[in-house]
């Protein structure tokens, strides 16, 4: 009887059990950006009050379990706020809520969004990569900026001589030069030469909101040099909770960095505000290359009213650091420097205290003021004006004696170092004829202001119209100024032609002074159309930029101004996304621009010279591209051509003493094309894999004539140079690229990665007396020297925890953890070989630590 008794009572909870199951129904659903649709990756979905919730899969989706019954649902996501959904879940059932939208808990973030044409994945059709800031983060760790980005397709990223802020980045085989960088949509881009130094940016990693490369013609309306890409960064605004963070990190050769930032959040009566601070110090991977680095960013926002809002954004990165101009062969970094890549020429003793001939600072202090305007429901004017003011340089070396510092010398060395207590005593005993050698500072300061507006109406459900123009003032100012005259009293300049062969004494300027201005004028204008299953836009854009230069030492006055000088450029360009099914998407994109010469390029020999020749670059791109989703992997191959025509180029040289010469060519063709590959692979919410392959050929398509070289002071040296180039590769950047990473969640919040990279088919910057002999019957001009293949390994690590109620994040990050030895820039020599080449080593293992803690 008991046994029976037992079984009934079984057979009771067993029922019980299976009615418990079938009396449970299903919520299904997707959660994206409100603003952009994109798809929010692993947000958390949470019944209110339990603990039973799950994570969105790659596509967004969730699918989650729910008693029968009122439900509260709460949708959380890093960056985004909260969201409450309540709903009645019946027995059996499945409730679909269709598109969940979070918004983005920085207060006129999607304003920006709109401006920074913002794209978004299987609609916008171009090449895309997203980097979140968790990512950010996780990766970085004590590596530049743009070092994130080495896990994107067809970019190479370098730290050249290894400086604090001298990386460098090339896109499908461009530089920075036609990469249009955009900062909350505001082009950063030099106005003189298109350059981005990135150490005047050296605070951006901590305030980054999201960063996306558009590689190709991109999305942005105005006319931007996205040749090779666009790099948009978005920054944070300001926080609509209030709060905050505090970090503090260390790493390898004394590196350490404090940082804080604090949000009021949004008051009653609409006003918000955030601030960050940083500091970076440290000695250098490479020996003398010592940094210290500031960083300040501040938002103030203001909701007027439902249609009316203002946002003030200001952020600098005041900084000095010390740097390796000077590149070596190969056999010299076995012999001089005894196998240490760390060894830099281009420092030594000066009364017992380190001193680098190569020091750069500078301050490039931005203020944007963005005010984003509804109309009504369907009309929106978003509005920046923006400014900068630039002030900085670096130090250079003068005087007669100049040469006889090169680190070849044995008669200013001292095991391989500068011995300046020497040219002191020199400089000294010359008395009345001046220093013989000494410290000059090349100053380049600007002024910039713009306004960029746009405005976007929505025609109807699927048509959207957006226009707007972009005007720019500039003005460049470049000399050199006395720095240290090394003991001596005076120094002697003849580079004005109004005071020659003058006394000068430090903080006077010397060598050349000249002014470049810069009016630009500009308008655009896009149609789109979406719906479903397709997307596609069409948009034009024209500009007129003006140009003037004033030299105030090689003119007399009356005749150091030249009139202004007007270009124009216009672009068009279209695309079209046909998303076939829910896995399957294709997409198709092409344009044609011209876009105005270079300041070097109209005015020739660093004169007031105006090269009548001067010619817009004209560019021609197509590019299609095929994507598969499902909500656990993704993957987009592409591929491009891009022919550029009349290019130009500035170009560097160094001679054996270490001496600098430049030069600008002209009237370069070139053809990239390539394809791309990547992907992300999600099987389980805690592991993440990712990779991505790039296959590239770029050659140059023509010989230039007639280029001249230029020393540290502006004035021509030798005789003119023809350049054959045809048909050879283009250099300083890996033409293919493969990289793999992945992630995993070991234990709750403990998450680890590692990352390998590998780079090949790279071929050396070409010297220019290298290329200045023909090849006989019309034959192929040799490739420069191809740099050895190498590959490395990151790992990092991040735990998330409380600490007195506080989450709190520990990072760790280890760069090249095998110390790699490898060439990543190169200078090819005559003969196109390893023994003539002139190079920077990568730099070996870096590792650093970081703590962060949320209140």
């Amino acid at each position: 009887m008991r046994r029976t008794a037992i079984c009934f009572y079984l057979l009771i909870c067993l029922c019980l059990t299976s009615f418990a199951a079938l009396a449970d129904g299903i919520i299904t659903g997707k959660v994206v950006d409100a603003t952009t649709g994109e798809e929010l990756i692993g947000s958390t979905v949470m019944l209110k009050g339990t603990t039973r919730g799950t994570a969105t899969k790659f596509d967004g989706t969730f699918e989650l379990k729910s008693p029968a019954g009122k439900q509260t649902l709460v949708f959380s996501y890093v960056g985004y706020a909260d969201l409450e959904k309540t709903i009645t879940v019946t027995n059996g059932s499945t409730v679909d809520l269709g598109q969940v939208g979070l918004d983005d808990n920085a207060i006129g973030i999607a304003e920006v969004s709109v401006l920074a044409s913002v794209a978004v994945n299987r609609e916008t059709p171009v090449a895309i990569s997203t980097i979140k800031p968790e990512i950010i983060q996780e990766k970085l760790g004590s590596q530049e900026f743009p070092e994130i980005l080495r896990s994107t397709p067809s970019v190479y990223v370098t730290r050249q001589g290894g400086g604090y802020g001298d990386s460098r980045i090339n896109l499908r085989g461009f530089d920075s030069r036609n990469i249009a960088v955009l900062i909350n949509g505001v082009p950063i881009n030099g106005m003189e030469n298109g350059k981005v130094y990135w150490s005047n940016w050296a605070g951006l990693s901590d305030v980054t909101r999201s960063m996306q490369v558009q590689r190709g013609l991109g999305a942005a309306k105005v006319a931007v040099p996205s040749v090779g890409g666009t790099i948009n960064i978005l920054t944070n605004t300001t926080d609509s909770k209030r709060g905050g963070s505090a970090y503090y990190g260390t790493g390898n050769d004394g590196r350490q960095k404090e940082a804080i930032t604090l949000s009021t959040g949004m008051t009653e009566d609409g006003w918000a505000a955030s601030v960050n601070f940083a500091h970076n110090s440290g000695k250098g991977w490479v020996n003398a290359t010592d940094y210290d680095s500031w960083s300040y960013f501040a938002n103030v926002s203001k909701r007027i009213n439902d249609y009316h809002s203002l946002s003030l954004t200001v952020f600098g990165a005041p900084q000095t650091h010390g740097q390796r101009y000077q590149r070596m062969k190969i056999s010299e970094y076995q012999t001089i420097a005894r196998d240490d890549y760390r060894y830099n020429p281009d420092w030594g003793w000066k009364n017992g205290e380190k001193y680098n001939s190569s020091q750069n600072y500078y301050h490039k202090p931005q203020a944007i003021l963005n005010h984003f305007w509804t109309l009504n429901p369907s009309t929106s004017i978003s509005t920046a004006l923006y400014g900068s003011v630039g002030r900085g340089g670096g130090r250079r070396t003068a005087g007669d004696n100049r040469n006889a510092w090169g680190y070849k010398s044995t008669d200013y060395r001292v095991e391989g170092q500068i011995d300046y207590d020497k040219i002191v005593d020199e400089n000294i005993a010359a008395k009345d004829q001046g220093s013989q050698a000494y410290f000059v500072n090349s100053v380049n300061n600007h002024e910039w202001v713009g306004i960029l507006s746009n405005l976007t109406h929505e025609i109807d459900d699927r048509l959207k119209l957006t226009g707007g123009y972009d005007l720019r003032w500039y003005k460049g100012m470049h000399y050199k100024e006395v720095d240290d005259l090394l003991g001596g009293s005076f120094a002697i300049d003849d580079g004005d032609v109004n005071n020659p062969n003058r006394s000068v004494w430090e903080n006077d300027t010397v060598s050349y002074y000249n002014e470049g201005k810069i009016l630009w004028e500009g308008g655009f204008a896009q149609l789109e159309y979406s719906n479903d299953i397709i997307s596609a836009f069409v948009s034009g854009s024209f500009s007129a930029k003006q140009y003037k230069r004033i030299d105030y030492f090689k003119y007399k006055p009356g005749n150091q101004e030249t009139d202004w000088n007007n270009f124009f450029g216009f672009s068009i360009k279209g695309g079209a996304n046909y998303n076939i099914t829910e896995k399957h998407n294709v997409f198709v994109n092409a344009g044609y621009f011209e876009r105005q010469p270079d300041f070097n390029a109209v005015y020739t020999d660093n004169s007031n010279n105006f090269n009548e020749q001067a010619a817009p670059e004209r560019v021609t791109s197509f590019e299609i591209g095929y994507g598969f989703t499902t909500p656990t992997f993704q993957a987009n191959l592409n591929g491009y051509y891009t022919l550029w025509l009349d290019k130009t180029m500035n170009s560097t040289v160094y001679d054996q003493g270490g001496n600098r010469y430049t030069a600008t060519l002209l009237g370069l063709d070139a053809l990239h094309m390539g394809l791309e590959l990547d992907m992300r692979f999600t099987p389980t919410r805690e592991l993440t894999i990712t990779g991505q392959a790039s296959i590239g050929d770029w050659k140059w398509q023509n010989n230039v004539t007639d280029v001249q070289l230029f020393d540290e002071n502006q004035n021509p040296y030798g005789e003119t140079l023809d350049v054959y180039i045809k048909d050879v590769h283009v250099g300083d950047a890996a033409q293919t690229t493969i990289s793999a990473g992945i992630d995993y969640e070991v234990l709750k919040d403990v998450k680890i990665g590692a990352d390998y990279s590998y780079y090949a088919k790279n071929f050396a910057q070409f010297y220019l007396t290298s290329r200045k002999t023909a090849e006989p019957d019309g034959a192929s001009n040799p490739d420069s020297w191809q740099l050895p293949n190498y590959g490395l390994v990151d790992l990092n690590i991040r735990w998330d925890f409380k600490l007195g109620g506080l989450s709190s994040t520990l990072y760790g990050k280890a760069n090249n953890i095998l110390n790699t030895e490898y060439v990543s820039d190169a200078l090819d020599g005559t003969n196109h070989t390893w023994q003539e080449a002139d190079v920077y080593y990568g730099m070996g293992t870096t590792w650093s630590m970081g703590f962060r803690v949320r209140f």
